[in-house]
Order: structure tokens, then sequence, then C-alpha cells
């Protein structure tokens, strides 16, 4: 029996417990209904998509070839359209995520309006997106179930036997549009209490995986600009625990931590670590410090003082108080922060990096693998490099150092457009087009994610719009640059009140008052413009 037809039979078990006062409930429709609504909790839709990501994970284990992918989203909308075209373009959504990327909640999201990156916006706005981001995903769901009923309905109508199976078997193996999100918790927002609590309203509303970074709280900056500050191991281990009991509290015994080192790129740090014996993690992270040796009566006022094999040495200290690392050590921080995360508990990693380089990210990766050769990481393909510079760079000095002719080109100026068609940037785009392939296969990234996308498409359609149809295109601007495409290239969008739930609540309207409905979907709608 199939699992629409198990569900009937379910439904019709308890409408005959009920008696003759429910006589006009209809099985099948309360069959469809449930079909239409398999994830009944945003902690039902954490526990499926845990258990999708570490079989992924296991999967890539065995086959790095096997990485997943994903956009950021800052809207249900966005999220929702963005699995509608998952599944009619590539036919599956295996391996493809959504991130939920905290810079979007505070640009986007926050009651304050835009905001910087800094973790000042509510707390309570990234569940909030991750719980709008499902219901939209769910809402696709009974979206294309309901168009489904809609041709089995016509199939039996027609006594059209095959084509009913045929709709049947795609009924019972329908593949949801409920993917993994990879949620941002930034620093935490405060103490690890305060990480667990926003934690566990995510898990709630469904988050499977959770990234945390290793920036103070209260001084968080955007892993792409300069002023990062990092804080001391206990710290950070301290609230990659928390999340972990936030998950096992709530059951999800096998939800993904996502640990994420600034290193590379934050000179600072807000705290002297406590050292409890030589060579703790607490003496590690003092030992990139800055300092300079004294002697005793060179100590002034309020100086905090160091010793280092016996000797009194001085942190540097900036007027704001922080404290500064030596030049040169990110690179062996972002390590010495992988492997303590792991050895903490975190699950996947991330390293932000200055620019996306196979070797380097490679390189930090290869250390961290004598340590954990299970290492995986999660890299972030970020909108703030320049992806068209960097990798013209990188191919015109892999041709110097190979000794090719690059007379041609002005190392200081490829993002000429006069370079577009060259053989250079023939070379840098498909050092671009290979760059996740390259770096899941050198540095084992298991996901990569685009933080940003969606801010910038949103954008760019907006100004290419308003370019058109305010100008001399007027309404042809609109017409030709955008219902004509979702036309042509069989946009779901276009029949924009199907998309809405309006088909949806008519089935639900003849569901609750038979032929007394009063239905949206008549000869008068006119999206039937667009059957």
């Amino acid at each position: 029996m199939s699992n629409y037809q198990s569900a009937i039979e379910a439904v019709k078990a308890i409408k005959e417990k009920a008696g003759s006062s429910w006589d006009a409930i209809n099985p099948e429709s309360v069959a469809r209904m449930r079909v239409q609504n398999q994830f009944k909790s945003g902690l039902d839709i954490a526990q499926y998509t845990a258990d999708i990501m570490r079989a992924d994970m296991e999967a890539f284990d065995a086959d790095n070839t096997k990485y997943t992918q994903s956009l950021g989203c800052w809207h249900g909308f966005v999220g929702q359209q963005k699995l509608i075209s998952i599944k009619k373009h590539f036919g599956t959504t295996k391996r493809r995520y959504l991130y939920l990327s905290g810079w979007m909640v505070a640009a986007l999201r926050s009651e304050f309006g835009p905001l910087p990156d800094q973790s000042m916006h509510e707390k309570t706005a990234v569940a909030s997106l991750v719980e709008e981001l499902y219901t939209f995903l769910r809402q696709a769901d009974a979206r294309e179930l309901g168009l489904l009923f809609s041709e089995l309905d016509k199939a039996i109508a027609a006594d059209d036997q095959t084509k009913a199976k045929e709709i049947q078997d795609a009924i019972d193996n329908f593949e949801t549009h409920v993917v993994p999100i990879v949620a941002d918790i930034d620093a935490g927002f405060g103490n690890a209490e305060a990480t667990y609590l926003m934690a566990k309203q995510m898990i709630e509303a469904g988050a499977c995986a959770l990234q945390i970074e290793n920036q103070v709280a209260d001084e968080k900056q955007c892993g792409h600009q300069d002023g990062k500050v990092t804080v001391p191991h206990a710290d950070f281990h301290a609230k990659i625990r928390a999340l972990r009991h936030a998950f096992l509290e709530l059951g999800i015994d096998n939800g993904i931590i996502v640990a994420r080192t600034d290193s590379e790129g934050a000179g600072l740090t807000k705290e002297i670590a406590v050292v409890k014996e030589p060579g703790d993690e607490g003496d590690i992270y003092n030992s990139y410090l800055d300092v300079e040796e004294i002697d005793v009566s060179q100590m002034k006022e309020g100086d905090v003082c160091l010793n280092r094999n016996g000797k009194l040495v001085r942190p540097k200290r900036l007027p704001s108080g922080l404290y500064q690392f030596r030049e040169g050590t990110g690179h062996e921080r972002c390590v010495f922060d992988c492997i303590g995360a792991l050895n903490a508990g975190a699950d996947l990693l991330w390293i932000e990096t200055a620019v996306p380089t196979v070797h380097e990210i490679k390189g930090m990766m290869d250390e961290v693998r004598k340590v954990h050769p299970n290492a995986k990481l999660v890299y972030n393909n970020s909108p703030s490099f320049n992806w068209t510079l960097n990798f013209r760079q990188q191919a015109y000095d892999a041709w110097l150092e190979a000794g090719k002719d690059v007379s041609a080109y002005d190392r200081s100026d490829l993002m000429n457009a006069k370079y577009d068609d060259s053989e250079l940037s023939a070379e840098a785009d498909e050092r671009t087009r290979t760059f996740q392939a390259d770096t899941s296969r050198e540095a084992n990234v298991f996901h990569h994610l685009i933080t940003l996308p969606t801010y910038h498409t949103t954008a760019l359609s907006v100004d290419n719009l308003a370019k058109e149809y305010f100008g001399e295109a007027g309404m042809l601007g609109y017409v030709k640059g955008v219902q004509r495409q979702e036309i042509r290239q069989g946009i779901a969008c276009v029949k924009h009140q199907n998309m809405s739930g309006s088909d949806i609540g008519d089935a639900h309207k003849e569901y609750f008052a038979g032929e007394n409905a009063l239905k949206a979907g008549g000869a008068k709608n006119t999206s039937n413009q667009f059957s």
C-alpha cells in the first residue's frame, strides 16, 4: 500500500471511531493535508536535517567529490525559490543546503534598520528567520503536492489509470524542499549561558547546524573587516559545549557545530589567557602575544606583565586596552584554534581567509589533519572577495612563474574590461569554476557557501528593472526583462497567486465547505492567462 493510501486508511479508522458527527469529513482530504505537512515541529525538522547532514558528511569522508553547497538567504521566500529552482533544474535537493548569514540578518532584518555585522541586531531575529525559512519550504511542499493532487483528480476523472498510477508514484516518492540550514550564531551574543539560550531557540525553530566564531561577543566584526578581537580558547570552548548541551537537551543528539576561527585576520585579543600549567592552551595562546622583555624597574603603573621562561615580558597594549599578536602568526593561530575546537567537540571547521586561494587553505588544513585526519572544513566563498581580480592575479603570477609571456597584461589593472575576452581571463575563470572542487579535493572542504548572494542579486535585478522601467522602455522594461523571462524559463512565480497559496486555500475551502465553497481559482482568475 502506498504512503498516501496508508494515510487515507489511517484517517478512515479515526473517522469510524468518531461516529456520525464526522460524516462530512473526507478521509482523503485529511490524508492530503497530512502528506502536505510532513513536519509537525521545528525539532522534527532539526532531527531530519541533522540526519541528512551526518549522512552527507559520511559520504564525503568516502569520496571528497561529494561536497555540499548552499546560498545565503535573508527571507523565507528567497530560500523557498532557491529550493524550487534546485528541484526544477536538478531533480533533487541532495547535498544542497541553505545558509543563514548573520551579516544579512543585521543588514536586512533588524528593527533598528540596516546594521553592520557587529552583533547589534536582536538575538531573536536569527531564530525567527530559521522558522520563517522552514515555513516557506513547508509551503513549497504543500504547493507542489497540491498540484499533484489536482493532476491525480483529473486523471481519475478521465479514467486514465496509467496516468493516475504515475502521479500516485510521484506523490509517494515526493522529495521535500526542507533541507539543512547552517545558521550563524555570531559569537554567541554574550556569555556561554546566553549562547546556550539562543542556540535552543534556533534549534527549536529547526536549525540542525550552528556556526559560532571565536571573536569577543561585544567587539564582534564581520570576518572580512579589520578590528577583529579573538578570545582565549577556554572561553570559546565553553560556548561550543553550550551549543552541544542545547542540542542534547532538545534530543538532537547528532546536531552539528561549526567552529569558525577569525585568527587569520584578527591581530588583537581582549584578554590574556589563564595559564594553569606550562604548555597548556592558555600558555600557547599567550605565546603569540607581541611582547617586549623588560626589567622590573621599567614597569609602569597599571602594566600587565608575564613570566615567560624566567623572563619578565610586557605584552604590547594599544590605547584601546587591547593586546596585539605578533605579525605573521595568523596561520599558526588558525591551526591551533581548529585543533582546539575539534578537541572541544566541534564537528566542522570554518577558517576565514583574506583571499580565496587553494594552497593557503590546504596549507592550514594539512596541519590540522596531522592531528585530526578526518577534519572537514566549511568555506565561505564570500562576495567580500573580488573573485575576478584575485583569480586573474593568480593566473598572472602562475604564468610569470612558468616563464610565459605576460607583457600584454598590466597586473595592477587586471579588472579592466579590455581583458574580459583574453586568454588570461579564460584561465582565471576556469580556476574560479573549479575552485570548490579543487579545495574539496585538496583541503577537505565539505561545505561551500556564499554568504550574501541573494543580497547582491536583489540589488542587481532591481537596478536593471529600474533602469528600464523608469527609462524609455517603460512597461516593456518589466514585460521583456521580467515577465517574459519568467514564462520562457518556466519560473513558477509567474503564477504568483498559486505561489502565495491561493490554490491550497481553495482546496481547503472545498474540504471545509464542500460545494458551498467560494473559490478564487475560477474562470475569471487572470492567472489562467499563464496556463
